[in-house]
This record gives C-alpha cells, structure tokens and sequence, in this order.
C-alpha cells in the first residue's frame, strides 16, 4: 500500500473518531413552532373553545405571527368534550403533525386522558384551562405546566372569603368529576366554619337541581358554595333565584359566572359572591391590552378561558425567544419555562415546584351596566401568592 494512500486512510479515521462540535444556538434555530391546541369547539360549550381560539389568535396578532422571530402554526382540534376522543386528536397532533408544543384542555377528565401520551413523547403540555390536582402532586412531570391555576386553588380564595364573611355553616354543591371534587376539596382546605351537607351531582347529564335546593332549604346553611361551568351554572343559578333561596342563604361560587353565561344569568348573577384569579379590570397593562383588543375585534368581553389561553401563549413564545429558537434542547427550553419571563393579564404570576401558577385570587361581582348589558368587576384581593395544597407532593 502506497505511504498516501495509507496516509488518507489514517486522516479518515482520525476525523471519523472526533467528537462532533455542537453548532451555535442560532443554526439549530427551528424554522416554523408548531402548536397543537386541544379545547371543545362543538356542543352546547363551543363558546368557550371559541373564546380560547380568539384569544390565542389575538396573542399571535401581537406577536407578529412570529415567536422570537420565527413563524407560528397553530393546529386547533376539536375534543368534542369527550376524554377519548380529546385523546384522539392528542395523538394525532403528536404522531402526524409533529407538533413542538400541546395546549389547550378545557375539561380535567379530558387532560387526564390525554396527558399521558403527551409527557411520555417528551413534548410540553401547556394547559389553559384544567388543573387537576394528581397533576399538581404526585404525578407533576417536568413536561407538564398550568398556565392556568391547580383547581384547588380559586376555591380556596372562596374559603378565605367565606372566613371574612363571617361564615360559619356552608352547604357545598359540585358535579361528580375530577374537577368538582378539587373544586369541593380547595374550599375546605380553606373555609373555617362547618360543612353542614355536600352534594356530588352526576356529570354531565343532570340539568335538575331541584332536590339538592330542597335538601339545602332543609340544611339552613349561612352559605352555599356552588361550581358549576356552562349551561349548569346558568340552570343552578336560575333555579337557586326561582326557589327564593338566594334572598335567605348567599350564594358563592367559582367558575360558574363568566361573560358568557352572563348573557343567560343576567339578574340572577347579582349579589352574589365568587372569587377568581383574573378579571377585565385588572389594571396590568397586559391585561388591558388583550381585553381591550378582543373586545374591538369580537365586540365581546372575553372570558378567563381567554386570558389563560392568551397567557399559554405568551409563556411559550418566551421560551422560543429564550431558547432562541433552539426547541430541541428541552432542558432549556424547560427552564425557560419556569423562568416564565411574559407580562401575564393576571399580573404577578411565578411557577411552584410544581409548575403550576404562585398568583392572587381576587372577590369579584357582577353589576349592571344597562338595562340590558352585565359586566364582571373587581373588589377586592383576597389572598396573595396563593400556592395550591399538591406541591407538597410534588416530587421534581
């Protein structure tokens, strides 16, 4: 063998046993961010996947369709408010469109479902709405975060609000799923005085509150706490007004009064009491720039639906900006997560342990604006910093 052809040989396999120098951040940089969103956008609650649609679409519009200067694709799917079928559509956005990032989920039973595939692909799950408490504790992954709340967590504003009231005996009414019973939980971690009845009703199928409201009238509570979403929040509260109860017993809640379901409540919402961690009013410039523009391109008042999908946005637009770009380095694409460095419309917001939100919960109200229009204000700050009761548990 020839010295030059032995010396090619020699160099060959030197530079084949080298280490591969990683490139620069910037030349790993992906070329489009793909986001699947998942949320219910047919049945009798499309108004609230539709409230989160446009209110991701505004984020996008804020950011110039870009995260840290590279486009954005969102894919929108529909869960049908069904746990399989939201699994369904899960998997179809990671095996078949690949996406970088899932958001979404309305309801708990279906982010349960579908979280699973989602961690197990090492792909982020960004929540926007549910927050169910195995999530908050025992099986929190690095891959999941609540860009929302841990369904604990508002309730126990509420039972902090029942304490200043003077509540001492409390009727409690939830529907039997993952996030009635967190909702029923998080107001008891709280709420001082005594439970006197607790009704879990069946979920999604009874629309009748009759007999709960009899057992009520028989309890004589000084409270009831009440969480009922959607078209169950309108049917309770009409039938809690028609029963003359709420002239003699006070009614809280949590998530069962927002712009939509106000257009059905109406007079029935009034003097009554829940407590949230975002409201239209709040003062942050974030805030009324998102509400602001919404009501000018829908002509509507969006719903905390909205603010938390327009929130998931914006924490995963700072993660790309972060990372720049670089989305297949998880680890910091994860810190830049926790870091969670975006102007949230709820105002001060940090991540626990847990990745689940550290932020106040807020008395609100309903009032009247005309004969015909009702809007939601701020009364007061509650509590501050709340942090959910799971985090504890929480093993990351």
């Amino acid at each position: 063998m020839k010295f030059s052809t032995l010396l090619s040989m020699t160099t060959a396999l030197a530079f084949a046993a080298m280490p591969l120098i990683a490139q620069p951040a910037e030349a790993q940089a992906a070329k489009k961010i793909k986001i699947g969103f998942v949320t219910t956008l047919s049945g009798p609650n499309a108004a609230y996947g539709q409230d989160m649609k446009n209110s991701v679409e505004l984020a996008l519009e804020h950011m110039g369709r870009k995260m840290g200067g590279i486009p954005v694709e969102v894919i929108y799917e529909d869960d049908e408010q069904k746990p399989e079928v939201g699994k369904q559509k899960t998997e179809k956005l990671l095996q078949r469109d690949k996406v970088d990032f899932v958001a979404g989920f309305i309801w708990s039973n279906v982010l349960l479902a579908s979280y699973k595939p989602v961690v197990d692909s090492k792909t982020f799950l960004i929540s926007a709405n549910a927050g169910p408490s195995p999530l908050a504790g025992e099986q929190c992954n690095p891959y999941f975060f609540a860009a929302s709340w841990a369904n604990e967590q508002n309730p126990m504003g509420v039972g902090e609000l029942l304490n200043q009231k003077g509540v001492k005996k409390l009727y409690i009414v939830a529907p039997n799923y993952a996030a009635g019973q967190d909702m029923a939980n998080g107001v008891k971690a709280t709420f001082k005085g005594q439970v006197v009845g607790q009704d879990m009703t069946k979920w999604p199928d009874q629309l009748d509150f009759s007999a709960e409201i009899s057992k009520i009238r028989a309890a004589k509570p000084d409270a009831v706490y009440v969480f009922y979403p959607s078209r169950w929040g309108v049917q309770f509260y009409t039938q809690y007004s028609q029963s003359g109860l709420k002239k003699e017993i006070p009614l809280y809640s949590v998530f069962t009064i927002d712009a939509v379901t106000l257009k059905l409540q109406k007079d029935v919402a009034l003097d009554t009491y829940f407590g949230l961690f975002w409201a239209p009013d709040l003062p942050y410039a974030s805030n009324q720039k998102f509400v602001g523009d919404y009501k000018k391109k829908h002509k509507d008042t969006p719903t905390f639906y909205g603010a938390q999908s327009y929130d998931a946005m914006n924490l995963i637009a700072s993660a790309v900006a972060a990372t720049k770009g670089n989305i297949k380095d998880k680890d910091a694409v994860r810190k830049a997560l926790e870091a969670a460095k975006f102007d949230s419309v709820r105002g001060p917001f940090k991540f626990n342990k847990n990745h689940f939100p550290i932020h106040a919960i807020y008395q609100q109200e309903v009032y009247k604006v005309s004969d015909s229009e009702y809007d939601i204000r701020t009364i007061s700050k509650i509590i501050d910093n709340l942090e959910d009761p799971n985090a504890s548990k929480c093993k990351m």
